[in-house]
């Protein structure tokens, strides 16, 4: 094992720098490099795109993909990879990008980047993990721990609400304090908690006004004070608006090199006294501990197997794609003696995303020759191309040629989605539709072919106006160079599918509920839709969608019994243990993804109809059974209360739900939960008397009123006229009362019920 040095004496060489240095430091030297100063010993570490490989560009640098890169293994894009729901592989996947980082004599990968998917038509949805919070927090947590085992850092990102393309390097996200908190910073929360990655990038946009590398907010009170975190804050690249302005707000490094402005201008704040010199070496420290960090952790000689990690590439791509439909059980394909394989995509596979994070794969399996190993020697493969890659219109002749091969044959596997200039970092996509030439092969071939796969490689939801004329599709997303074999694997049962989404896939765009305000004008993007985010919305206002949240099919079936709990009444301090038992009651063995969520079954205030709060990946062998258990705490049955600026539970009844999809619950428990937190209901002449029924002595007075009024005036009152009396406030009473609630009875009512003098 490495043995690993004292990390250097960071407060001595604050006091050998000049000012001038610990300027330079919090700039880039270049495009993937920090500054180093010779004379000090403080060396230069490089960072490189991820985050489902390391992109480690050769010769000229730029950020977009576009000059080659030295080759690395391409990973499934974080879209499919989260739908694996499995914490150990992607912990694995992080470990075997640390290593390849190690061989290159890369410091830091930037990722894992967990924004959340608010609209399906981000171009760069890819790249993220999921709609939900809680799985994006759980599942980043894992990658960065698998990087980091290797002695090389991360840099989550893109911090925070980066949610969409269109104008993202100038664009106001403009959301709530409970949304912020609930839904996207909730994204990053337990990541960097348990993950500790050693940078975290703040992303281009602006939040409520801020630019995020200058806001003050996010960096410094939530992510540094209250999260804890410890490592560096580093730009996104060219996200910096002024240099001086991002230190003070809590940024560290400049990324990349702006050619001296930026410490040119650090510079000058500090000699003008609108920068101190103080929070200037808070900054460079937190700069020079990750740079000696990653010094130390270097290991020499490293080197890496390409063939041993092209395997696990497999089995990501394997474990992560969705059998989304499989009438009349026509998948595995098993002893059938022929089979047409159309579409361009099975031997030029897309099996990434664009952008930052292309990567040069070692190789890439030609899915067609993959199928052929995998089939039975009896089994007989044709291939027609049914579409070309350049071009979205149905080429009549390809689709022509492909129906004829499709007549002959006894089942056809088709290959769509969505081609590389559909969805990408840089633009969003307008609509949910795949290429016409694909739409039209599909229909063309079911027209001629009852039999019927499609095996489906997108970044993100689709459309399927086709979908009740095939007999299975399998989402394949963008599966890394060895999507092939996987494939392959799945077609002809070498492997039982086991991914479940981890997005809502709409009917129809208009079902979004950020339909109405994305991408926004422009200037803003109104996050109007607040907390209900994905199968929060589609869940609470009961809109069907073309596939759930958590949904995903496999050849065996499971079967869920015996949910216990520890305890069914606790306080919001204590936990509480969860069991379930599941079975494998089918033939094959196969990978069954539990899902535990969570419902206030009634609240003061809006909330989702359930959400997600705990889930587990088990392997089980036919007619085996295992019992999962989940531990609760506070957390999963709390919102964010912007009265007390903290996560809060109200007292009552919460149902915990077990199911394989957020819309098949399959057992339920229900439990009581008795809040210890007591929020002050400080009155006002502006409080209403519903208000004072909320306050102890309030009620105590509201009572003693009542009892005191005629009996006659309060009969045949129904709930509309009672809900009118409570929604008036006491100021209004007093103005409509004719004097007989005068100013002072108001000015007594609310000195005891605040136990103070109120003006």
């Amino acid at each position: 094992m490495q043995q690993i040095k004292p990390m250097r004496n960071i407060k001595e060489l604050l006091k050998q720098m000049t000012l001038e240095e610990k300027a330079g430091l919090c700039s880039g030297k270049d495009f993937w490099n920090t500054k180093e100063i010779e004379r000090l010993g403080i060396p230069s570490v490089m960072m490189t795109d991820g985050p489902h490989g390391l992109r480690k560009q050769e010769g000229d640098t730029d950020h977009l993909g576009i000059n080659k890169s030295l080759p690395s293994t391409c990973f499934p894009s974080a879209a499919g990879l989260a739908c694996s729901w499995d914490k150990d592989l992607i912990n694995r996947t992080g470990a075997t990008i640390g290593r390849e980082a190690q061989a290159e004599d890369v410091s830091i990968v930037l990722g894992p980047s967990v924004n959340i998917k608010r609209s399906p038509l981000c171009g760069r949805n890819f790249e993220y993990f999921s709609e939900d919070p809680y799985l994006s927090s759980s599942l980043a947590a894992s990658y960065i721990k698998g990087v980091q085992s290797q002695g090389v850092g991360t840099s989550i990102k893109h911090f925070a609400v980066n949610n969409q393309e269109f104008k993202r390097m100038s664009v106001d996200a403009v959301v709530d304090e409970r949304t912020l908190r609930e839904i996207y910073l909730a994204s990053f929360e337990q990541a960097v908690k348990d993950g500790q990655p050693w940078t975290v990038m703040a992303a281009y946009n602006k939040v409520n006004g801020s630019y995020c590398s200058e806001n003050k907010k996010l960096l410094t009170e939530i992510l540094k004070e209250e999260w804890g975190f410890e490592g560096l804050v580093m730009s996104d690249w060219g996200a910096v608006n002024e240099l001086d302005d991002g230190i003070e707000a809590g940024l560290e490094l400049e990324m990349p090199a702006s050619g001296g402005m930026g410490e040119k201008k650090i510079i000058e704040a500090v000699q003008t006294g609108k920068l101190s010199l103080e929070k200037l070496d808070q900054s460079v420290e937190r700069i020079l501990k990750i740079v000696f960090q990653a010094v130390e952790n270097k290991k020499q000689n490293a080197a890496y197997d390409k063939n041993e990690h092209h395997k696990i590439a497999r089995e990501a791509a394997r474990e992560s794609m969705v059998l989304l439909k499989n009438e009349d059980r026509i998948l595995p394909l098993r002893s059938v003696k022929s089979v047409a394989v159309i579409g361009a995509f099975a031997k030029k596979p897309r099996f990434q995303g664009g952008g930052s994070s292309h990567i040069n794969p070692t190789k890439v399996d030609d899915i067609f020759e993959e199928m052929q190993k995998a089939a039975l020697p009896t089994t007989v493969l044709d291939f027609a191309e049914g579409y070309s890659l350049d071009r979205d219109e149905a080429d009549e002749q390809l689709i022509s040629e492909a129906v004829e091969l499709a007549k002959k044959t006894e089942i056809a596997v088709i290959f769509a989605g969505l081609p590389e200039s559909y969805e990408s970092e840089g633009f969003d996509r307008k609509y949910l539709s795949i290429p016409v030439s694909h739409r039209v092969l599909i229909e063309e071939v079911a027209k001629v072919q009852s039999n019927v796969i499609v095996v489906l490689s997108n970044g993100a939801p689709i459309e399927m106006p086709w979908l009740d004329q095939v007999k299975a599709v399998l989402e394949g997303y963008l599966g890394g160079q060895a999507l092939g074999g996987a494939i392959a694997d799945l077609i002809f049962g070498l492997a039982n599918p086991s991914g479940k989404l981890a997005e809502t896939f709409p009917k129809k765009l208009a079902h979004n509920p950020s339909y109405l305000h994305f991408p926004g004008d422009g200037e803003t993007a109104d996050y109007s839709e607040g907390i209900f985010v994905g199968y929060r919305h589609y869940d609470t206002r009961d809109v069907e969608p073309l596939f759930p949240f958590g949904y995903g099919l496999s050849y065996t079936s499971f079967e869920y019994s015996n949910i216990q709990v520890n305890r069914d009444e606790i306080q919001d301090t204590d936990s509480i243990t969860v069991s379930i038992k599941v079975k494998n009651t089918g033939d094959m063995e196969g990978k069954e993804i539990i899902q535990l969520y969570v419902r206030d079954i009634e609240s003061k205030i809006s909330r989702p109809e359930k959400e997600l709060k705990g889930f587990e990946k088990v392997h089980l062998y036919p007619s085996e059974e295992k019992i999962v258990t989940f531990k609760l705490e506070k957390r999963a049955f709390a919102y964010y209360n912007t009265k007390i600026n903290d996560w809060h539970v109200e007292t009552g009844s919460f149902d915990i739900l077990i199911g394989s999809s957020s819309r098949e619950i399959l057992q339920r428990k229900t439990v009581y939960v008795h809040s210890t937190t007591v929020i002050p209901n400080i009155l006002t002449r502006h409080s209403t008397f519903g208000d004072l029924m909320d306050n102890p002595v309030g009620a105590e007075i509201m009572k003693a009123m009542q009892s005191q009024a005629n009996p006659s005036n309060n009969e045949g009152l129904g709930a509309g006229m009672q809900e009118m009396i409570l929604g008036t406030t006491l100021h209004n009473a007093c103005v409509m009362s004719n004097g007989a609630f005068t100013e002072d009875m108001m000015q007594g009512i609310l000195q005891a019920a605040n136990n103070s003098k109120i003006s």
